[in-house]
């Protein structure tokens, strides 16, 4: 495809090989130290703009919330993938990615059919044709809106952990590694939801076995 001009050119070419229905896909929570890894897979209105929509993490938690509830109402089809950290823990973070972003994309599938996927960074092997895009969720209108949908579904789950284990501060830091958060993992221990393969949980582990 040619350079990208703006965050609806990759949608554009498509559109102009007669490809209508265009899902964008995108992860959250590679990163944290605990919960889960979460993807959405949106689908929306051919032509479709919004103004100001763009990676999620470059937008304020306020910004994301009001941008996931014009998503929600103007999509055709959102579908969503989530790999707790069991599953991440058993194949990787990198494989558990790749397995919510096929969760995902089979649950949009269902709702409509899809023709083709946008994806952030990652490649997939799925029968759908897919394009993956280095920043796309930056380049992409369609994966900009996956990535708002998957992070405030992230940030939502984890709000409610933080209301069972508030001294993790998870509510202010998804889960990632701050040090709030290494500091209450020194004095209050790891919980079910942490990510036990991860450094520096895995290292508090160690310690506790060898006592």
């Amino acid at each position: 495809m040619k350079e990208i001009i703006d965050n609806r050119e990759y949608e554009k070419e498509l559109n102009k090989k007669g490809i209508k229905v265009i899902a964008g896909v995108d992860e959250v929570g590679r990163g944290p130290l605990v919960g889960p890894v979460v993807t959405a897979c949106v689908v929306l209105p051919e032509g479709y703009t919004l103004d100001g929509l763009t990676d999620s993490k470059k937008l304020t938690k306020k910004q994301r919330e009001r941008y996931f509830d014009i998503i929600k109402n103007d999509a055709l089809a959102i579908g969503i993938g989530i790999k707790d950290e069991k599953v991440i823990d058993e194949v990787n973070i990198y494989e558990a990615t790749k397995l919510a972003m096929k969760e995902a994309i089979d649950n949009c599938n269902k709702i409509i059919k899809l023709e083709h996927v946008l994806i952030d960074a990652m490649k997939l092997d799925i029968e759908i044709p897919t394009t993956s895009i280095i920043k796309g969720d930056q380049k992409s209108i369609t994966i900009s809106a996956a990535s708002v949908i998957a992070k405030v579904t992230r940030d939502r789950m984890m709000d409610e952990l933080d209301k069972i284990y508030p001294m993790y501060g998870f509510s202010k830091n998804a889960g990632y590694g701050t040090k709030q958060h290494i500091e209450a993992i020194k004095e209050y221990g790891i919980i079910e939801e942490h990510r036990k393969t991860f450094k520096p949980v895995c290292f508090y582990l160690d310690k506790i076995n060898k006592k």
